[in-house]
């Protein structure tokens, strides 16, 4: 482990002295036997005696125990932290650099251009972090959520990230959220973090994993059948004699994927596989003090879940699922056949990718490389480009030191730098491939439209790294492992063996580079300087208070058409360059929402002038004119990532309400935070109902906990249409909004008392 980075043992010593007592409170106050997710939420109630527990309804109030940022986020998230007075945090945190590295030729080059380019950035992210006690990870260290599994997670801890892939650190037993930066700055100034208590949903796994199937084929099987919806407003806890046949970094891409389900995270029970992961990544005190509460750190017998999916692992086929939807499933071979030539999906594999915080653990690379030496041994290679990325640091001088680089190399794989890169839009493509449509296969999480390139025409299919591996080699979509056969260069046909892999290293993990840098004891002579003319940094300026008057007359600047993600409302790509630059990464704002009314990406009608124009320039131009405004989404809006760009963006703008079927939890979260107001239609085909020119009157403010808004739909030539929208705010929220922002509410309290 890295010198001056990890969990304090008398943090976990903390956290496990307090744990029986809780557990035992809360089955007497539930009246019956708990889940581990009960158990760990009640050992972190900020009021365990009073705070009421009925699940999918209470909001309640909760006290971390750290905090992670990854660089794309944590700069809005500092932003605003700067704004709340305090010399240092109120909880352990750590900064993560792996956003802004672009993938483009190798690991060496790309590293060097991205020091250079994003130098701005970095050194305000290290002398913020140096300032305010916050642990800094500089580029190169690897993937925020990799970091995390191996130095801070611990069996029954629980965290926040500002990243929608934290719950990968369930992998180790912790209850771990992804969140905007608001919550974050809650929780570093040291307010609770709130959040409606969750329902649970259990998947009771039997049998054991084999052949070419793997974890990631049991998130994608949980994802065929929950849906991306299927988990919102829920954790899902792993159960079963099959949950413990599971690696931790298996468990960990099981609850990583677990986002695209929208569950608020996802956990699995205290086990051996945990305590050898512990006793690896140099943790052996963990693991001993974790052993000693072990009954704690699983469920109880007969423990109570809202649903239950069992799943027999030794019946699991490898599976793909895309493109632009992670719960679009199919088997191998002649079904993701089948449906290509339905779709008419090209075959050819374009582009063939391993790594991410999803599947870039040692196991994974083992498992990989163990199919390339296959290959190797009988003349093969990659009849695509196949790029590798490392998960850390620690990872890539690993694998480096036990050949299994040059393994994956050997068959014509680039290795990239240890960061996020293609999966979350990092990548240059050439525009030869893009400017058509073409087929790409991964082992990340997620597939949205222009996810990983910015292209349309990339139809990206999330798979297991040892299926993208023989994916690869044949170079078709439609290649089955299990049964088919490669022709080699001397003519033979090649049938694959399954993969094998090692769940640790032998000889130990290698820490590679030390690129951690710990903060100061006293920060406070540090200056941290924004430049003015900065075009990628900019000081915030709070958001204005609610004026106490209702929403009148509404334009609708927007009404997207099926899937919303924040893909979709604040691109990545090319834009993460501006993510702490709230002015300038507003260019962005709905730029990927397919119009309703047209059928027309990023462009709708401007009441000023009517006219079309895009709809960040409608935007911009609403609020210099001081138009107020609202928007219309679909199922799920908000869906994908944490970013609450996405939120603030609209708010910057002039938006106040959001209308949708339906919210994605994070999202849905990051609106209220920000002042505006989310809201459901009661009656879901009241989105049918909205016309482009329509306006929408928003009456009664401020919302009243447990009761319905009441809107009134304006029709241009005069007639109304009076209509009901569902609200999840609590007595809290409320203040939230009335005040313009979480935020505010928390200078507020901060300069109350100092």
């Amino acid at each position: 482990m890295t010198s001056g980075a990890g969990t304090p043992r008398e943090l976990v010593d903390h956290v496990y002295g307090r744990l029986g007592q809780r557990v035992a409170l809360g089955k007497r106050r539930l009246g019956r036997p708990l889940s581990l997710t009960e158990k760990i939420l009640i050992n972190h109630l900020v009021a365990p005696e009073t705070q009421e527990m009925e699940r999918g309804r209470n909001y309640a109030d909760f006290a971390p125990d750290r905090v992670a940022m990854q660089d794309a986020t944590a700069q809005m998230a500092l932003l605003q932290f700067m704004t709340a007075g305090l010399t240092t945090t109120a909880v352990p945190s750590t900064v993560h650099c792996d956003h802004l590295i672009l993938a483009k030729v190798g690991a060496r080059i790309d590293m060097g251009v991205a020091l250079d380019t994003n130098r701005e950035v970095y050194d305000f992210l290290e002398s913020v972090s140096a300032k305010y006690g916050i642990g800094f990870w500089g580029p190169g260290s690897g993937i925020i959520h990799q970091v995390v599994l191996e130095h801070y997670a611990f069996p029954g801890g629980m965290m926040i990230g500002t990243d929608s892939h934290t719950p990968n650190a369930g992998g180790l037993g912790m209850v771990a959220i992804g969140v905007g930066g608001a919550d974050a700055v809650d929780v570093m100034t040291g307010f609770p973090f709130n959040v409606r208590w969750p329902k649970v949903i259990g998947v009771k796994l039997t049998g054991s994993i084999s052949g070419w199937s793997s974890p990631k084929d049991v998130i994608l099987e949980v994802a065929r059948i929950l849906t991306v919806e299927g988990g919102t407003g829920a954790i899902v806890e792993y159960f079963g004699s099959g949950a413990d046949t599971i690696s931790a970094t298996g468990k960990a891409t099981i609850c990583n994927m677990g986002a695209e389900i929208g569950a608020t995270c996802s956990v699995f029970p205290y086990d051996k596989n945990m305590a050898y992961y512990l006793k690896a990544t140099g943790r052996d005190n963990i693991a001993s003090a974790a052993d000693k509460v072990i009954h704690h750190l699983r469920p109880d017998e007969d423990a109570h879940y809202d649903r239950v999916i069992e799943i027999d692992l030794s019946q699991l086929k490898p599976q793909i699922n895309g493109p632009h939807s992670p719960d679009r499933a199919h088997r191998v071979g002649s079904d993701i056949s089948a449906a290509a030539s339905e779709n008419n999906w090209p075959l050819e594999i374009s582009s063939a990718l391993i790594g991410s915080c999803t599947n870039s653990s040692y196991e994974d690379i083992t498992r990989a490389a163990s199919v390339a030496r296959q290959a190797a041994k009988r003349g093969l290679r990659s009849k695509t480009e196949l790029l590798i990325t490392p998960g850390s640091e620690q990872i890539r001088a690993t694998i480096e030191r036990d050949g299994l680089l040059a393994d994956l190399e050997a068959i014509g794989a680039t290795v990239l730098a240890n960061a996020c890169g293609p999966c979350i839009g990092q990548w240059e493509r050439s525009k030869e491939i893009t400017s058509k449509p073409n087929t790409i296969v991964n082992s990340f999480n997620r597939n949205f439209p222009k996810r990983n390139d910015g292209s349309a025409n990339t139809l990206s299919f999330v798979t297991s790294p040892d299926t993208v591996i023989a994916l690869a080699l044949a170079g078709r979509l439609d290649f089955d492992p299990t049964i088919d056969t490669i022709t080699a260069p001397d003519g033979s046909a090649v049938r694959l063996e399954p993969p094998h892999g090692e769940i640790l290293p032998t000889r130990g993990y290698e820490s590679g580079k030390n690129t951690f840098v710990a903060p100061p004891t006293d920060g406070s002579a540090i200056e941290v300087v924004v430049n003015p003319s900065s075009n990628r940094l900019q000081l915030l300026r709070p958001f204005p208070k609610w004026d106490g008057k209702d929403y009148l007359d509404l334009p609708v600047l927007m009404k997207a058409r099926g899937k919303c993600t924040t893909d979709h409302i604040s691109a990545a790509g090319k834009w993460l360059a501006y993510r702490g630059h709230l002015e300038n990464i507003s260019g962005n704002l709905f730029a990927g929402v397919v119009n309703a009314f047209t059928g027309i990406p990023g462009d709708g009608l401007d009441i000023l002038d009517d006219m079309s124009h895009p709809f960040p320039e409608i935007a911009k131009r609403y609020s210099n004119a001081g138009i107020s405004w609202c928007a219309i989404g679909d199922q799920n809006y908000g869906e994908g990532s944490s970013r609450e760009h996405a939120a603030m963006e609209p708010r910057y703008r002039g938006g106040v309400v959001i209308f949708a079927r339906s919210f994605a939890r994070i999202h849905e979260t990051n609106l209220k935070k920000q002042g505006l107001v989310p809201l459901t239609f009661v009656d879901p085909t009241t989105y049918d109902l909205i016309s482009e020119r329509d306006t929408i009157s928003v009456l009664g403010l401020p919302p009243i906990p447990d009761q319905p808004v009441r809107c009134v739909l304006n029709k241009p030539y005069g007639t109304t249409i009076e209509l009901e929208a569902f609200h999840t705010f609590s007595a809290e929220q409320v203040e939230w909004f009335k005040a313009g922002s979480a935020l505010n509410v928390v200078r507020r309290k901060l300069s109350a008392t100092h």
